[in-house]
């Protein structure tokens, strides 16, 4: 039945229609993005290449209330946003089926078995043995057989291709007809035609004993072609599998405090707020906060680092970490959607969907490609037809003109790339949000670095507690005590155990780049800038550490002196990121002394220091009007709008969270290595998709004049178009081979 086609449907009252159903499932199922929008995420298996994505996107887009759909095709998955007024999710499993593609709600742990790397694999296998054998029979054939000899080769060949054709051409044979019968095409279509016309020209022959047939073309298409699926499909699988993998660290359901009783709910019902309790053995089912208990973790899904962590009352915990030597009792602040560790894995999943320049390119390329092939494979066919009246000799060259230009190459230069350069950087514990911040990453001539939580660890310490008058540590205390700014952690910290007394405040504000702004009846109270902290001008007392002034209405009440820890191979990474021709320069809100004192020790030249967060966003335009491309390197709250300005930006999993959605990619470990190394990958990577590029199209370039002047047969156009796209996927496989100590080589 069309789904177009008027429907007179009665339905009982108060009963729910199934298009209702499944509705309040999707509603059900979808992600809040706030302000009314919505991210529902389907699994659409039929989705093989570059025309499938377009389709299913340009499908969905049409929808009404629909925003964005972005295909990511190792996963098979379809991000869909959408906002419609009455908050009923539009039909988009429907519309998917309409133009032939069937689909539904998308679970990351749906595919614990892979029946499609199985089904390829004994595909190959069959074409591999039919394509061999038919092939010695061909050597036979040309090697002198007589005419009866030679009609029984062809006859056992054309049996021995049949169940090749019948079970191996089925993968390509579906999708076609799938294509077709929607009215649409891909590049399964001109692969389907071109082995069907090669069987069945052959089968002609045979039956009137020519001197050759084309069974061999037509298998050992189907044997190559499926190498190159199955080589495809495995280093999808390996990123789909690092995906998933990674989502199943985080434990199905968790034991949560409800009404004073122990009670045991699905991650997916643990609310911010609510009280968690973690075993020692078990992970941590979503970020929070320590409340009750001391234990180590095991934090190397998150830090990247391989020593254990203390932990105790206070201290902040990440979803996926395991919790190793004794109970903890966390308080959620985030539900399991939005975790730490479910934004590694959207980032992990982005980082292949990412519609980057050149994917784009391609994209449009093999789209147009495909009715290209046909028209051309149909005037050569017309044009020898013409010229020598010979319809079999036409119909051969039409067939190898179809088979050799198929675009099969084009459409794996760029994903392929994009598949190996996001999973090397995942092992290496860097995540990707896009794949077009790969493309942006390579074109870079210049680093700006935030110094603290950037630069630095972002875990200062207080330097003077011991000169700080306790009512000043009381005041310091009660206006830090619910911040998360480094400096301000530090402050609470070293107060609260240099003193008993907290002053409660009326109100309290965090103002980025600034600090922090309290009121007590009718006094204000700030701690932060002394430009901003004091009314009257403080002189610079030239300390090589950060400085924090508490004031009283304009009046000093104390001076907090700061230190903080350089990450470990700054050092290392400056001089290497200088070797590789960038500029690196250090962009801060922190005091003269300071900055400049870290810029001696790690050998920068270039420093902006006392900058608040509008003003870095200034220092980055400059480098835009200058026609230079900055990557921007940072972690707090006021380097956002630095980070979303700059030309690529990068931020440690350490960073607030408003800093990591910022940026382009997050890395885990302590080491400012990752800068250096995402560099290197970034641009091995664009190297490797210019090379793609000029694989697949310097083929074409070369095989079709060939093709189209009567120069190939069948067998060699399969052989050619096949070998294609496997040397594609092959040079984009020489990509993690880069060594893991790269940054560190001189």
């Amino acid at each position: 039945m069309s789904c177009c086609a008027p429907v007179d449907v009665q339905v009982a009252l108060g009963e729910p229609t199934q298009l209702d159903t499944l509705a309040d499932e999707i509603r059900l199922a979808s992600r809040d993005l706030g302000d009314g929008t919505y991210q529902t995420d389907l699994s659409v298996p039929g989705v093989r290449c570059a025309t499938c994505i377009a389709a299913v996107e340009r499908t969905l887009a049409r929808l009404p209330g629909v925003e964005r759909a972005r295909v990511n095709l190792s996963t098979k998955r379809v991000a869909v946003s959408w906002r419609t007024a009455d908050g009923t999710p539009p039909d988009m499993i429907g519309a998917l089926r309409v133009i032939g593609y069937e689909s539904h709600l998308f679970t990351m742990d749906q595919d614990a078995r892979d029946p499609e790397l199985a089904r390829l694999v004994k595909a190959l296998a069959l074409a591999g043995f039919c394509a061999m054998n038919i092939m010695m029979l061909s050597m036979s054939v040309w090697s002198g057989a007589d005419a009866t000899s030679r009609q029984g080769f062809h006859l056992i060949s054309a049996l021995l291709a049949l169940p090749a054709l019948v079970y191996s051409g089925r993968v390509f044979y579906a999708s076609a007809w799938s294509a077709l019968r929607h009215g649409r095409t891909n590049m399964d279509v001109p692969i389907s035609i071109g082995v069907s016309l090669a069987f069945a020209l052959s089968i002609y022959d045979t039956l009137h004993n020519a001197p050759h047939a084309y069974f061999d073309a037509a298998t050992s298409l189907l044997f190559f072609l499926l190498i190159g699926r199955t080589l495809d499909h495995v280093m999808r699988e390996r990123a789909r599998s690092a995906v998933a993998g990674l989502a199943r660290l985080a434990p199905r359901g968790a034991i949560v405090i409800r009404s004073d009783r122990p009670l045991y709910v699905p991650v997916s019902e643990i609310e911010p707020g609510a009280t968690v309790l973690v075993a020692a053995g078990e992970r941590v089912p979503v970020d929070g906060v320590v409340e009750h208990g001391m234990s180590e973790l095991d934090c190397s899904l998150v830090s990247g680092e391989s020593a254990l962590r203390r932990i105790a009352p206070g201290e902040t915990v990440r979803a996926g970490v395991m919790n190793l030597t004794g109970p903890l009792t966390v308080r959620a602040t985030a539900g399991a959607e939005d975790s730490f560790l479910m934004e590694m894995v959207r980032m992990m999943e982005a980082a292949e969907g990412g519609r980057a320049r050149y994917r784009r390119l391609a994209d449009r390329a093999a789209a147009l490609y495909s009715p290209l092939v046909h028209t051309m494979a149909l005037l050569s066919f017309l044009s020898w037809l013409y010229l020598t009246g010979d319809w079999h000799v036409s119909v051969t060259i039409a067939i190898a003109v179809l088979i050799i230009t198929c675009p099969c190459a084009l459409g794996l230069a760029v994903p392929i790339v994009q598949v190996v350069a996001a999973r090397r950087l995942f092992e290496r514990g860097i995540m990707v949000k896009d794949g077009s911040a790969l493309e942006r990453m390579a074109e870079i001539d210049g680093v700006a670095f935030d110094k603290t939580g950037t630069l630095t660890l972002g875990r200062p310490s207080l330097a003077n507690a011991e000169e700080i008058p306790p009512s000043a540590m009381g005041i310091a205390l009660g206006m830090t005590i619910g911040s998360r700014h480094p400096a301000a952690r530090a402050i609470a910290d070293a107060a609260a155990r240099g003193t008993s007394r907290i002053m409660a405040f009326d109100h309290i504000e965090e103002i980025p780049g600034l600090g922090l702004e309290a009121v007590r009846g009718g006094d204000r109270y700030r701690l932060g800038r002394p430009e901003w902290a004091l009314e009257e001008r403080h002189p610079d007392n030239g300390l090589a550490a950060s400085m924090s002034y508490l004031a009283r209405n304009g009046e000093l009440l104390a001076a907090f002196v700061l230190e903080d820890s350089v990450r470990p191979d700054a050092q290392e990474t400056v001089i290497d990121l200088v070797r590789q021709g960038l500029s690196v320069e250090i962009v801060s809100g922190d005091r003269k002394a300071v900055v400049e004192g870290l810029a001696s020790k790690l050998g920068i030249h270039a420093v902006s220091f006392g900058l608040l967060p509008g003003e870095k966003v200034a220092r980055v335009a400059l480098h835009d009007q200058a026609n230079r491309k900055i990557l921007m390197v940072g972690d707090g709250l006021n380097d956002a709008p630095a980070l979303a300005a700059a030309h690529v930006s990068m931020a440690p999993a350490t960073a607030a969270d408003i800093g990591r959605n910022a940026a382009d990619f997050v890395f885990l470990n302590e080491s400012l290595s990752a800068v250096g190394a995402t560099f290197r990958i970034a641009r091995r990577s664009r190297t490797l998709i210019f090379q793609n590029f000029a694989l697949a199209v310097g083929y074409n370039a070369l095989a079709v004049p060939v093709a189209v002047l009567g120069y190939v047969t069948p067998l060699i156009a399969a052989v050619a178009m096949s070998l294609s796209s496997i040397i594609v996927v092959a040079n984009a496989l020489r990509l993690p081979s880069i060594p893991n100590d790269a940054v560190r080589r001189n």
